[in-house]
């Protein structure tokens, strides 16, 4: 019988460059990652390209991708030896399911360990705004002091929720604490008293703070437009921290200009990687974060060792949780049922 130690160990590779590295996945996960299989890393400071990734996981049964590395059908198509992608967030909009499908190759998603995280940020970010903290904080930056403006107060604000889910049932609780007015709108789910459902057009009416936190798909595009902005306040403010789609930003800069509405919020926008777009986090009256909302230890650890967990249970032959692809992962079923030694003993020349 061969020594377990002599037994070739799997080659995973990790996509992120070396600051989403260290950012996003984290020492210990990396660590962890290295207990299961052989790390390959990416070796530049950058996403990189398709052939790049092509050649970097030849050899690997196991690609764990960050948040900005796409999975495209050519990856797919160019890895004959590929079993699973693992993708560590919960959006995998930029993965190509279908082709790796048809390929037979698993894919995997994180679940959702950043409520906490993106609530408390909404919550910084209407603090900040109903008492123009920014405003003051560039003013004395620049050697400056600002004039005092009245600001005012969460407790008894209304904060308008649109889409009931993970993040707007955190984020409401807490508002709670506060003693604002919690509306919310969603057509597919119920929120509980002591919410007050309403329709959108009610919520967008009354609401202090639009806080659109809706799954994005083909339906909710450009949600909020130049219909919502008509609807809202003069001093209401759109809190973003959930995907750029759901704002038609052409819609938002105008409503801005026209002092339609009192200002905006943004962690995430049309630019690479969902950032807010640069013309509209420059100006005075946006509020604008690089997509960090869930940027924090516990939420960054919570998907990374997530990643870690799926990579073992895949390589051990066992279902992982997250995985959205399980029927068709003809790959993967031959892969639980192979002999383990000869299979991950694959190596470049």
């Amino acid at each position: 019988m061969s020594d377990a130690s002599s037994i070739p160990r799997a080659r995973i590779l990790l996509t992120h460059p070396r600051v989403a590295r260290e950012t996003w996945y984290g020492e210990r996960a990396l660590a962890a990652l290295r207990e299961v299989g052989e790390v390959a890393l990416n070796p530049h400071e950058r996403v990189m390209t398709l052939a790049e990734l092509t050649e970097a996981a030849a050899d690997c049964p196991v690609i764990v991708a960050d948040r900005e590395t796409p999975g495209e059908a050519e990856l797919f198509q160019g890895l004959p030896d590929l079993v699973a992608y693992v993708r560590g967030q919960v959006d995998i909009r930029s993965v190509d399911v279908a082709a790796a499908s048809a390929a037979g190759i698993l894919v995997t998603r994180a679940s959702r360990g950043f409520m906490a995280a993106v609530a408390e940020w909404i919550i910084g970010a209407m603090i900040a705004a109903a008492r123009h903290t920014c405003m003051y904080v560039d003013a004395y930056r620049q050697g400056e002091e600002a004039g005092p403006i009245v600001g005012g107060e969460l407790r008894g604000a209304t904060i308008g929720v649109i889409g009931f889910g993970a993040i707007a049932e955190h984020l409401c609780a807490i508002t709670q604490a506060f003693g604002m007015k919690v509306i919310v709108s969603d057509p597919y789910r119920s929120a509980p008293a002591p919410y007050e459902q309403v329709d959108m057009a009610t919520l967008l009416t009354r609401a202090d703070f639009v806080v659109p936190l809706a799954v994005a798909t083909e339906e909710t595009e450009n949600l909020i437009d130049d219909r919502a902005f008509a609807q809202m306040k003069p001093s209401a403010w759109l809190i973003n921290a959930s995907r750029g789609n759901l704002i038609d930003e052409v819609a938002l800069e105008r409503a801005l200009d026209e002092r339609r509405i009192a200002g905006a919020a943004l962690d995430v926008g049309r630019a690479p990687d969902q950032k807010p777009s640069p013309h509209l986090a420059a100006r005075p009256d946006v509020i604008a974060t690089p997509h960090i909302a869930g940027l924090t230890p516990q939420a960054m650890e919570h998907q990374a060792m997530e990643t870690v967990r799926q990579v073992a249970t895949i390589l051990t032959g066992e279902v992982p949780e997250g995985a959205v692809n399980l029927e068709e992962a003809t790959r993967f079923e031959a892969f639980r049922h192979a002999p383990r030694p000869e299979l991950l003993a694959k190596r470049r020349p």
